[in-house]
């Protein structure tokens, strides 16, 4: 959250889109910071569940390449491991509409997880993401490259997340994408060995590193 908030000086009174925003749970962390906040995602349930944990916000069912706002419509976007989950044909145009819908000048951060680090060797077995998170790179170094966007800062920084076991863990990553259930059942001895080889053992729970990279990104004029 504290990058989020470096990235657009502050949140407090911005209006701010979350492309991606799941079950709101960054919508609900970017209210209580004051940031007036609409969300889109593709999954229904996902947005139904995101309107009630934030009704102070506004969500509505959308991918991220046809996003439902007029131009400038936003003070600045946010994609938070979200554009390795867009289909790879349409990663560039989301990050078009982000640029569409936020202006000339404004901030879109993307902060994409690497391929690396203890919870993606945790999750390697059920969905390996190496070339899916490497094709949101080139995505987004290709907006930059064709003069979308201008690269105003890189981070890169780790996130510490708690997972009580095995199987909790293997419910966050299909309830993010229901696709990997079947795998997930497969797979559930062999995650619950690398959990316990990578995580740190945490009052009967783990400890779970994911490094991530924040692209901030400023509009070009056009």
């Amino acid at each position: 959250m504290e990058a989020i908030a470096l990235a657009f000086d502050g949140l407090a009174g911005r209006t701010l889109l979350d492309i991606g925003c799941g079950r709101g749970a960054l919508a609900g962390a970017l209210r209580r910071r004051g940031a007036r906040v609409a969300g889109v995602d593709p999954n229904p349930e996902a947005v139904e569940a995101a309107r009630r944990a934030v009704p102070e916000a506004t969500f509505e069912v959308s991918p991220g390449e046809t996003l439902p706002f007029p131009d400038g419509a936003f003070d600045g976007a946010v994609f938070l491991n979200s554009l390795h989950h867009v289909a790879s044909a349409a990663m560039a145009p989301a990050l078009g509409e982000a640029a569409r819908v936020t202006g000339p000048g404004r901030i879109v951060l993307v902060v994409e997880p690497l391929a690396a680090g203890p919870s993606f060797e945790v999750m390697r077995p059920i969905d390996d993401e190496t070339e899916i998170r490497a094709r949101a790179e080139r995505a987004i170094s290709a907006m930059v490259a064709h003069g979308v966007f201008s690269l105003e800062a890189l981070w890169e920084y780790d996130t510490v997340e708690r997972v009580e076991s095995a199987e909790a863990f293997l419910d966050t990553i299909v309830g993010i994408d229901p696709s990997r259930a079947d795998t997930a059942r497969r797979e559930a001895e062999t995650v619950a060995a690398l959990l316990e080889a990578h995580g740190t053992p945490d009052g009967g729970g783990y400890l779970l590193a994911e490094p991530l990279r924040a692209h901030v990104l400023r509009v070009s004029a056009r």
